[in-house]
């Protein structure tokens, strides 16, 4: 196929990606106004991006097998349909639970446009070629990140509220049908149909156990670090982690193929891309509370300070496709990009409630950089040492664990977080005199969104302990992106093949 035929058979998945990617980063800037009208606090605020990453990872090898398996086209035309009905369900929720569930079907939507949009790529493109496409869907993921926000912003500040950002979406993916009916042609090989059902259910029981753990041990009204709901889900978890193994050794079409995960330059990729998701989903859902909590800017203003992030993801993600297509190298950009994510993220750990505006900057865009040589490029590594038939299955695999990480990145940030910002709300009242020493007689109830019926006095020190504790989610990021640095070093470089 020449470019042109590749990229007009691109149009349509292109089109499906950048609606996925919008409505992530939609999300990130209306969570605050939702939180407050709904009635949510810092968990559930974790929960409406984690739902969706769970989903979207417990979904995404069972999609990526299914590529292997049936007609990439109509796969790709059943995920839309799916987001399609997440989307409008979530627009029309009146309560957390409901919108939750309306996230999870969201997250089955975006797993499948995520893994077959690679899927496609590699079944059409030589890996030799392969970077400069993966750099249009790095494109892709940072205009929708840039506009996210944006709109995001713009459609919670306008009269049609935040529900309006949920449906945003929608006309795009309709686009995307239209395009992917008329563009994507692709020849499907049938061959006898294996799916494991129970390999998927105990990858998304797991998961869904050790999330759930994570986001409530310690907390006040829930569990204890030591307690017998911790015997419970770990315990459970480990228990259940052996049974998977043991399961997919037996498979015909394992979910998640351990003869392919187990090779050195997949299993590195895949631990690499654990500590890739930490940073990224937490840091996007996190600099946009922070914003909108702790310096008081509106959501289309919040949109707009993250912009040097965006800007260094199209740059890195561009720039890096096109020369790895021009050199056949790709080592090199993994490693410079998890230097940048390190030192970035560590620049973000030494923020507070009053940190100048161009030290986040550069920050910012210096993670945005490093995220961009990274993210497609650790796919391609994986898939150059796989044969074409089990592309799709390589590309989900490493898509699934960094969805995973990102899901646990968001629910252990979010439950670090909401314990520091009540440790620091607390020692503010106490030291204004408010409370009582021992913390009786408090006005705030943990780490609630809701600061508008909060005395003044009050709701500037809820802000100044969310400013000054969104810290610790970028240290615990930074030390996640220094496990994807030594991970990276230690992936043999093997030279792009110029053939399927």
């Amino acid at each position: 196929m020449s470019q042109k035929q590749i990229l007009k058979a691109l149009t349509g998945v292109l089109a499906s990606f950048f609606a996925a990617m919008v409505s992530i980063t939609i999300i990130s800037i209306a969570l605050p106004r939702i939180m407050e009208e709904l009635g949510g606090d810092q968990t559930a605020f974790a929960w409406m991006i984690t739902a969706t990453l769970l989903a979207n990872a417990a979904s995404t090898p069972i999609w990526g097998k299914l590529a292997d398996l049936f007609n990439k086209k109509m796969l790709l035309q059943i995920s839309i349909l799916i987001f399609v009905v997440g989307s409008v369900l979530a627009g029309l929720a009146a309560s957390v639970p409901l919108l939750l569930g309306a996230r999870v079907i969201q997250g089955l939507g975006i797993g499948g446009l995520m893994a077959l949009g690679m899927a496609v790529i590699g079944t059409m493109i030589p890996p030799r070629d392969r970077g400069k496409y993966s750099g249009y869907f790095g494109g892709v993921m940072a205009v929708s990140n840039a506009g996210g926000p944006l709109l995001g912003g713009l459609l919670v500040d306008s009269p049609l509220g935040w529900r309006a950002s949920f449906w945003a979406g929608v006309p795009v993916c309709l686009i995307a049908m239209f395009l992917i009916q008329r563009t994507l042609h692709l020849k499907h090989v049938r061959r006898p149909v294996t799916i494991d059902w129970i390999g998927a259910s105990l990858v998304t029981v797991i998961v869904s156990l050790l999330l759930i753990w994570a986001s409530y041990v310690g907390k006040a009204g829930y569990f204890n670090w030591v307690s017998v709901e911790t015997l419970w889900m770990v315990g459970g978890s480990i228990i259940l982690i052996f049974v998977l193994i043991r399961v997919e050794k037996r498979a015909a079409d394992p979910v998640i193929p351990l003869r392919i995960i187990t090779q050195r330059t997949p299993a590195l990729a895949i631990l690499a891309s654990i500590g890739i998701g930490i940073g990224m989903f937490g840091s996007g859902a996190f600099l946009g509370q922070y914003f909108q909590v702790a310096q008081q800017a509106t959501p289309t203003m919040a949109g707009i300070l993250t912009l040097p992030m965006i800007a260094g993801n199209l740059l890195g993600s561009v720039v890096s496709g096109q020369l790895i297509s021009r050199y056949g190298r790709w080592k090199p950009y993994l490693v410079a990009g998890s230097i940048m994510n390190v030192l970035a993220l560590s620049l973000l750990g030494t923020m507070n409630a009053n940190t100048p505006y161009w030290i986040l900057a550069i920050g910012m865009f210096v993670n945005g950089i490093g995220m961009g040589m990274m993210l497609q490029n650790l796919v391609l590594a994986v898939q150059n040492g796989v044969k074409v038939t089990e592309i799709g299955t390589a590309s989900s695999s490493v898509a699934f664990f960094r969805t995973v990480g990102g899901a646990a990145g968001v629910a252990v940030l979010g439950s670090a977080l909401s314990s520091q910002v009540q440790t620091y709300i607390y020692d503010g009242l106490r030291s204004a005199g408010i409370i009582s020493p021992d913390g009786g007689g408090s006005p705030v109830s943990g780490a609630s969104l809701d600061l508008r019926g909060l005395p003044e006095p009050v709701k500037v020190i809820v802000e100044q302990a969310f400013g000054d504790a969104t810290s610790v989610v970028f240290v615990i990021a930074a030390a996640a992106a220094l496990m994807a640095l030594i991970c990276v070093l230690a992936i043999k470089e093997v030279p792009l093949r110029k053939h399927l």
